[in-house]
């Protein structure tokens, strides 16, 4: 990690943003010993839920044993398996069989969706999280990720797209909450212009953060970029000085 790009996000961080949560970050590894193993998963858990200790402050190694989600580990790469009957359980179900979440219309329609919908495999056997003022210089972020209200959101999209001509520097993929985070922002990494990814919409996920949360999940080559603009954008206009007295 560039101790610089740290030290210099949280200096503009705090200027810009006041007491906002600081994000927490991600990346694929082979090396066991930089953080602390997740225990295995006992049971069914939301990986957003795990979340919530990083963006305490603790620092975390999963693998698959270690997540409790069907949905996690096919989201985080570590298995392309889809349940039986998934084209039920996400549309409308199977009476008396299996209750269906009704996040699409039919069967037919979760196929099409899946059909469309690229795949990501794992680069590594573990991913860390690290939230940003625990990094050090040995370790490599992949992707940030916030969890923001609405004002907090609305200087990053508008960050996110300081730079460029695109009407879309910012997407918002249907998928899973850690899709948004993990998967989509990843397979962002390569691209000649990275996106930021809009999450955190998903229902069964919801529970999990403070009701007026979102996620903003950004690859770290375009972070760099947003954080280097900070200084000459609108974030030293008066429109910014107002939304900023409102985040505290």
């Amino acid at each position: 990690m560039d101790i610089r790009l740290k030290e210099d996000f949280l200096h503009r961080w705090k200027k810009y943003f006041g007491g906002a949560e600081l994000p927490i970050t991600c990346w694929y590894t082979d090396d066991e010993g930089v953080a602390d193993r997740a225990e295995p998963a006992k049971g069914h858990r939301c990986f957003i839920a795990d979340l919530a200790k990083i963006r305490k402050r603790e620092s975390l190694l999963f693998d698959v044993a270690a997540i409790g989600c069907s949905g996690g580990k096919r989201y985080l790469g570590f298995t392309q398996d889809v349940p039986p009957n998934f084209e039920h359980f996400l549309s409308c179900g199977i009476p008396g069989i299996l209750e269906g979440v009704r996040y699409k219309k039919s069967p037919e329609l979760v196929k099409e969706f899946e059909a469309r919908s690229p795949s990501f495999t794992a680069p590594a056997r573990h991913i860390v999280f690290k939230r940003w003022d625990r990094l050090g210089e040995a370790d490599t972020p992949q992707v940030a990720i916030f969890f923001a209200p609405p004002d907090v959101l609305s200087g990053l999209y508008t960050l996110a797209g300081f730079d460029q001509a695109d009407l879309n520097a910012v997407y918002c993929p249907f998928c899973a909450g850690c899709g948004s985070i993990v998967k989509f922002p990843f397979l962002e990494i390569d691209a000649s212009h990275p996106r930021a990814v809009l999450g955190m919409f998903d229902v069964s996920a919801r529970p999990f953060v403070p009701g007026s949360t979102l996620s903003f999940a950004i690859p770290m080559n375009k972070f760099a970029a947003m954080i280097n603009n900070m200084d000459e954008s609108f974030l030293i206009t008066k429109s910014w000085e107002a939304v900023q007295r409102r985040i505290g």
